[in-house]
């Protein structure tokens, strides 16, 4: 039986939150699973400045929806197809309005 992988953040900010009271992620956002000290895409953690957030789960900073995502200025495309996003246009692919015959 496979196991669920349970993706956490990792970004290359933080900044205050007034209203929480903590630093949630911010900046530039990826995918990576505790235990490993690289993303999801392969960046290295250290290598690439990335502060590790181990009680922010991967969905919550998706800007569709909300909770973290205020600070988040980008995320890793390749994280969001690996780690899975709830985007409209994720997964769809390309759609041809006008097929020729």
């Amino acid at each position: 039986m496979a196991r669920a992988r349970r993706h956490r953040v990792a970004a290359s900010d933080r900044l205050w939150d007034e209203d929480d009271g903590r630093w949630p992620p911010g900046g530039e956002v990826h995918a990576w699973e505790p235990g490993a000290d690289q993303t999801v895409c392969g960046r290295s953690l250290h290598r690439s400045r990335l502060a590790a957030f181990h009680g922010v789960d991967w969905l919550d900073i998706l800007p569709e929806t909300g909770g973290a995502a205020d600070a988040a200025r980008w995320v890793c495309p390749r994280c969001a197809s690996v780690a899975g996003r709830r985007d409209v246009d994720a997964g769809r692919g390309r759609r041809r309005t006008n097929p020729r015959p």
